[in-house]
């Protein structure tokens, strides 16, 4: 009976010694890998020898040698130098253009580019509305050339052309009224103080002065104003053949600043001074100036009045729909214009800087 018991206590312990050396994962010199920590009871930590450290100190090589280190290749690098295409090089990498297959170019017969071609050989950059090559020619603004040319006034090449956005170009012969007219590429633009019984227009079949008349002898271009003055109101006045400039500054999206000075024949009470400037309905729609001020706190009778609507009198309407009288009107400032230094019934020739705020004025409105 004791001698069973000694040989399972026996058989127990090398069961015990295997099974642990098994687990424990062996090192290259047979012992435990450093670093180690087997778990279960009775198992110490075993921590693997120090690193060296410190200034000069280089680890050896331990690889093996190869057997074919004596006969290693050397690999020289090349010389950098960038590639040349199609082109020959003294040095470095050159690349040759590769060859073209004939075969596989696309040949466009005659036919087809003459096809390609506008009508009567007009370069497609060149072509323009009939409208815009009116208003280049001097003429007039691009609204109203529209409705020359509407009204048969206009023959191109012989033909009556009624529809203004119909393509032409510099080479076309274009007749107005019976007389031929051109682009214009000399371009000129007039500021006038304009007096009181000048006719806003370029001529009067009834034979009153107009405003070309201040100007006669100024240019030899055809030139007529912008907008409109009343005969009996004053002031600043600009006149150009850019028709262009000229569409730009009438089309109310622009909304350019016109400030007038209104003479009234009695003082605007304060009651009627709030109504006018809260907006008023008149017969062609609803109106209300920008801004509305005494122009002279002791009379009364001086008003100041911007505003950017170009309807047909409307500032004394807004006044004659309130009961007063207009005595006198003048128009101070156009855009960004003033009739500074400019006595009345005289002019004067507007500056490049001028000419180029005019033409990038409030162009933001137009973009929203």
């Amino acid at each position: 009976m004791e001698r069973k018991k000694k040989q399972a206590e026996k058989n127990t312990e090398e069961y015990r010694i295997q099974h642990t050396e098994a687990r424990s994962p062996k090192s290259a010199d047979g012992g435990k890998k450093a670093g180690y920590t087997p778990q279960g009871e009775g198992y110490r930590t075993v921590r693997g020898p120090k690193k060296k450290t410190g200034a000069g100190y280089k680890p050896a090589d331990t690889r093996a040698p190869r057997e074919d280190a004596g006969s290693k290749p050397s690999y020289s690098k090349a010389p950098a130098s960038k590639p040349t295409y199609g082109k020959p090089s003294t040095g470095g990498s050159s690349y040759a253009k590769a060859p073209v297959d004939k075969r596989s170019k696309i040949t466009i017969s005659k036919a087809g580019a003459e096809a390609n071609k506008p009508a009567s050989g007009k370069a497609a950059s060149n072509i323009i509305p009939l409208n815009k090559f009116i208003a280049h020619a001097g003429i007039t603004s691009r609204r109203d050339a529209a409705d020359i040319v509407k009204s048969g006034l206009v023959v191109v090449n012989g033909k009556v052309i009624t529809e203004p956005g119909f393509k032409v170009t510099a080479q076309d012969e274009v007749k107005y009224n019976g007389k031929q007219i051109t682009i214009r590429k000399n371009m000129v633009y007039i500021l006038i103080n304009k007096p009181k019984d000048f006719i806003t227009t370029t001529e009067d079949p009834q034979g009153r002065k107009t405003v070309l008349d201040i100007i006669k002898n100024a240019t030899t271009e055809r030139v007529y104003p912008i907008g409109r003055l009343d005969r009996n109101t004053t002031g600043v006045l600009l006149l150009t053949n850019d028709g262009e400039l000229a569409q730009k500054l009438a089309h109310p999206s622009y909304m350019v600043k016109k400030i007038y000075e209104v003479k009234l024949d009695k003082p605007l009470v304060k009651k009627d001074f709030d109504t006018i400037i809260g907006g008023i309905e008149l017969e062609d729609g609803f109106i209300a100036p920008d801004v509305l001020a005494y122009a002279d706190t002791k009379d009364k009778s001086v008003i100041g009045i911007e505003i950017h609507s170009g309807r047909n009198r409307i500032v004394r309407r807004i006044f004659e729909h309130m009961g007063y009288d207009v005595r006198n009107l003048d128009r101070v400032m156009y855009a960004n214009l003033t009739k500074k230094n400019v006595d009345r019934g005289k002019w004067r020739f507007l500056s490049e800087k001028e000419v180029r705020l005019l033409k990038y004025l409030n162009t933001s409105y137009t973009k929203k």
